[in-house]
């Protein structure tokens, strides 16, 4: 068993190699062991490899096969039927009876028939000529199953079906694309959080090292030293704490990505999003130059999907509405001995047949029916429901996206403000006019504005997302 699993894991590791090999060749490197894990690239490899997208594929093999099954119902036929008794050497029957049938769109079937019977006590009925009879002929529904039948039904719901498949598979392979999307922007916001303290890190220990040198020159008192180290201990204590959330951040994404023998891919440290993701995601998600005005809700795959499935019991309805008709099946078959002699066939010698059926309080059929106009009003609340709702929710989405883009320039603005005046606490603290005290306090607002643009950045993105979602589109150029 651990030989399986060592062997297993070598796999994955060598089909991990050749992934982010193909990422290197794809994206940039920020050093020379950084790989940047493009967006693009990050949900091609999810429409491509993830199970659930798989899984989405499966349903509209699996309308295929519901389309297939439904035209075997109009398949030709074959039946041969043999009964033979023998007892003490005597023959008492040997009946023998081939037919050949082909069912039709409407309740009718055409059919041949070769009848051949022979034994010592053969019913009266059943005497044929001694090479056979022969017989051709129809079978026809003229009440029940004449416009629509059972065969019928389930040809145009299984038509129906595999159209709203191919509308399930859309929905289903945007919600994966979806989920992997904010998975990654919020990978990007810890990424970019821990860039953040490892910087502010960097600038608090020059500062310190700085202050220790003044004191030693006795230029600054011994206490500016100690809060210039609790400044230190403080961005040590941020840039774990992002550090930790960046690699569970990791591990998030990584649920989302696999290769091609199903095997989950576990992401490696030296691998890091892309920071400059607002460039592209757009086009990413498709959603680049998309107005509201250009959004068709009838075009959605949520509508589509529901739209098929009312059409489909709609063709239920009429199947059950038909069986409030009676039963009047009727059969005429021509025969004869000598079928390669056309006029053989005549009127005069025939077989045929009808029967007549109908209940007396359809209580059953009346019950089926109402239950499929139930079914179909039920369809009806959640077509009217589910169009205002994708409605009102994308028009919600677009004032967002507008929304933000005030916020995301309001943030920058103040971002740039706490800076000047960061730089300005320090040359100021340089000439000996300001103190560790009002550095740390300006760079404490640097800092947490810095982190609530990034924040603000990933409220961003995952409102773009949900535009994308919202419109259960399908990314056609991954």
């Amino acid at each position: 068993m651990k030989q399986k699993q060592l062997k297993r894991r070598n796999k994955m590791n060598r089909y991990f190699s050749i992934v982010f090999t193909l990422f290197s060749l794809t994206s940039y490197s920020q050093s020379n062991d950084t790989i940047v894990l493009g967006f693009s690239e990050y949900l091609g490899y999810v429409k491509k490899f993830h199970p659930i997208a798989k899984q989405a594929e499966l349903t509209i093999q699996i309308g295929q096969a519901n389309l297939m099954k439904a035209r075997g119902g109009f398949d030709p036929k074959i039946e041969v039927d043999n009964y033979r008794k023998i007892f003490k050497n005597t023959e008492y029957y040997d009946l023998l009876n081939a037919t050949f049938k082909i069912p039709t769109w409407y309740g009718i079937e055409l059919k041949g028939n070769f009848e051949q019977n022979e034994g010592e006590y053969l019913n009266p009925q059943e005497n044929v000529p001694d090479d056979g009879l022969y017989g051709a002929g129809i079978s026809a529904s003229l009440g029940q199953g004449l416009f629509i039948n059972q065969r019928m039904a389930d040809l145009k719901r299984a038509k129906f079906f595999r159209e709203q498949t191919v509308a399930d598979r859309e929905i289903l392979i945007n919600q994966i694309l979806f989920d992997a999307s904010l998975a990654y922007f919020d990978w990007l916001q810890a990424f970019k959080e821990t860039q953040i303290y490892e910087q502010f890190l960097e600038n608090a220990t020059i500062r310190l090292n700085g202050v220790k040198r003044s004191v030693e020159n006795g230029d600054k008192a011994a206490i500016d030293s100690i809060e210039a180290g609790i400044t230190v201990k403080n961005r040590l204590l941020g840039l774990e704490q992002a550090k930790v959330k960046f690699m569970k951040a990791s591990l998030e994404l990584s649920t989302y990505l696999w290769l091609n023998d199903d095997i989950p891919v576990e992401l490696q440290s030296n691998v890091v999003p892309d920071a400059f993701i607002e460039d592209s995601v757009d086009d990413v998600l498709e959603i680049s130059g998309l107005p509201l005005t250009d959004f068709v809700l009838e075009n959605h795959p949520k509508l589509r999907s529901l739209n098929y499935k009312f059409q489909g019991l709609e063709v239920d309805k009429r199947l059950k509405a038909n069986k409030l008709l009676p039963i009047i099946d009727i059969q005429y078959n021509f025969i004869t001995q000598d079928p390669d002699i056309a006029r053989s066939f005549n009127s005069n010698q025939y077989k045929g047949g009808f029967n007549i059926a109908f209940p007396l309080f359809l209580r059953k059929e009346r019950g089926d029916l109402k239950l499929a106009k139930f079914k179909l009003q039920d369809t009806q609340f959640d077509i009217a429901n589910a169009k205002i709702t994708i409605q009102n929710k994308v028009l919600a989405i677009y004032r967002e996206l507008e929304s933000f883009e005030t916020q995301n320039e309001l943030i920058d603005n103040i971002i740039d403000d706490y800076e000047t005046m960061l730089n300005a606490e320090e040359r100021k603290f340089n000439f000996g006019e300001s103190s560790i005290f009002l550095i740390n306090s300006r760079e404490k607002n640097l800092i947490d504005t810095q982190l609530k643009a990034i924040e603000l950045q990933n409220k961003f993105l995952n409102t773009k997302a949900k535009l994308f979602n919202s419109l259960s589109k399908d990314l056609e150029n991954l």
